[in-house]
């Protein structure tokens, strides 16, 4: 069987934006006081219980502390709780500290983690984070710097999944409203915003009077360029200093540059192609397993990406609680692909969209249009903006785009925080039903046994081997491109710490 290695990449960028991009000064200050870092978009969201994704959580987790947080070797550390301790199965103390104020000199107490805690899990709120918190049924402040928060019952992945809960100042949200709280962020964190030049950059600028360790560049722009060569030709002008998601022939052209380096990390973060199986011809299970056979994941992993991508049989990588040794991907095999296509007839011709949105690298989306059209499928590709494309995924299964392809990741290193959103019914992301999927997901999030957890995502884990409502492709490596005199150590849950970060003269 002769496998697909690789692919001509796509002709993304305009030679003219490319250009103008690439020799605009990054501002008349030195590099040490403006730092310019160029994302594929803007943010979707600078509310931190908005919108998840990458884009906006690299600009909003330094306006904002959160609970607790990880060092850059993963382990949970404090934050804002200086410590917390478990006062039964179902309930944990937290102190906090006592010399936080938010951007507008006001004190954070315990009264604004519990309005922060109330807030993202009010289902009227409509956080699309809900799903990673709504084990959380009550938050208390037993004191001005205590907190007290309580499960529905014996929730393992309590504190793991409060890495990425920031703290909001409740004065200024109730009185200014979401939408202007959105606009204009308050939070207690290391930068403070400063400005959003909707479509082309926000800015922040350092906070002086951070209680933490405070930023070494005075004022930070983060730039929505989508195309990946203008970030990489902005990069090695200097005008920009840290860029994202380049590709691995875009590290090479790095390797041997005296003024930047590629930043390469293994994440959390899974790559994965979403059906819709509440539509047919995809709720029938021989074509999902068709499309699943269909692509090859090796070929992706390893001869288009070429990062140091795993190819991975589950929706976990090995850096999440719940990865199961022994779990195969899903086979290579275009020919028994064609076979389940031509026994399922004429439905298998209704024409599929994949959505896609300039984040996720486009030689792959090509690529697994490709792979299913070779065996007979009519795909065609569907780019919106990623703001648009996070609102396509979370609506009702009848308007949900067929298929997608994606990459996830949660922040929490643990299963809970991706197999949940993705597989559980009552998830806005999940496309499809299973009463045993959402029973053993429930229990691997509601016991405190390490191996009862693992027993139940291991068998989550088959069911989606033998139903397909999700193809699992592989585990990422995220390649970022950064000055020579950046130092900068990158994390697997992929959190951009300005605060982390210096300047070598």
């Amino acid at each position: 069987m002769k496998r697909l290695r690789s692919f001509a990449p796509p002709v993304l960028a305009s030679t003219a934006l490319a250009l103008c991009l690439a020799f605009t000064p990054a501002g008349s200050a030195a590099a040490k006081d403006l730092l310019t870092i160029d994302l594929v978009n803007e943010p979707s969201s600078l509310d931190p219980q908005g919108q998840w994704n990458p884009d906006s959580y690299y600009v909003y987790r330094n306006i904002f502390d959160n609970l607790v947080t990880r060092d850059n070797e993963g382990t949970i550390v404090p934050e804002v709780a200086a410590s917390w301790q478990r006062l039964s199965e179902t309930e944990m103390e937290f102190t906090l500290r006592d010399d936080i104020t938010f951007h507008d000199g006001t004190p954070l107490t315990a009264e604004d983690v519990v309005f922060t805690v109330e807030r993202i899990t009010d289902p009227a709120f409509g956080s699309p984070q809900l799903g990673q918190f709504n084990k959380i049924v009550k938050a208390e402040a037993t004191g001005e710097y205590t907190v007290v928060l309580t499960t529905d019952g014996p929730y393992p992945v309590l504190l793991p999944q409060l890495v990425k809960l920031s703290i909001i100042p409740k004065h200024v949200v109730e009185e200014v409203g979401d939408d202007a709280f959105n606009l204009a962020p308050v939070g207690s964190g290391p930068y403070r915003f400063e400005g959003w030049d909707r479509g082309v950059q926000v800015t922040v600028t350092r906070n002086d009077d951070y209680w933490g360790t405070k930023g070494e560049f005075p004022t930070v722009t983060f730039r929505a360029v989508p195309d990946a060569a203008t970030r990489l030709a902005n990069l090695q002008a200097g005008a920009a200093d840290l860029v994202v998601t380049l590709d691995s022939d875009q590290a090479m052209q790095l390797e041997n540059s005296a003024t930047a380096k590629p930043l390469i990390v293994q994440t959390e973060r899974v790559g994965y192609f979403a059906l819709n199986s509440t539509k047919p011809p995809l709720d029938d299970v021989r074509m999902r397993r068709a499309i699943a056979e269909a692509i090859d994941k090796e070929g992706i992993a390893e001869g288009i990406l070429a990062g140091g991508e795993r190819v991975v049989g589950e929706m976990v990588s090995p850096a999440h609680f719940g990865w199961v040794d022994g779990v195969d991907p899903f086979p290579y095999d275009p020919e028994a692909a064609e076979a389940l296509i031509a026994e399922i007839g004429e439905p298998a011709k209704t024409p599929m969209e994949l959505a896609t949105s300039p984040v996720f690298d486009q030689r792959v989306v090509q690529a697994i249009q490709q792979m299913l059209t070779d065996v007979g499928l009519n795909v065609e590709i569907r780019m919106t903006d990623m703001a648009t494309w996070l609102k396509d995924q979370q609506v009702e299964d009848a308007a949900a785009p067929m298929l997608t392809f994606s990459r996830w990741s949660c922040a929490c290193q643990d299963a809970d925080g991706i197999m949940f959103p993705l597989l559980h019914s009552s998830s806005g992301w999940s496309r499809w039903s299973s009463p045993e999927v959402d029973a053993a997901l429930e229990e691997g999030r509601s016991v405190l046994d390490e191996d009862a957890r693992l027993a139940a995502y291991s068998k989550v884990h088959d069911i989606v081997k033998e139903e397909v409502p999700i193809i699992p492709l592989y585990q990422a490596a995220i390649i970022y491109g950064g000055n020579a005199k950046l130092e900068w150590q990158p994390t697997a849950n992929e959190s951009m710490f300005l605060n982390r970060m210096s300047w070598a003269e």
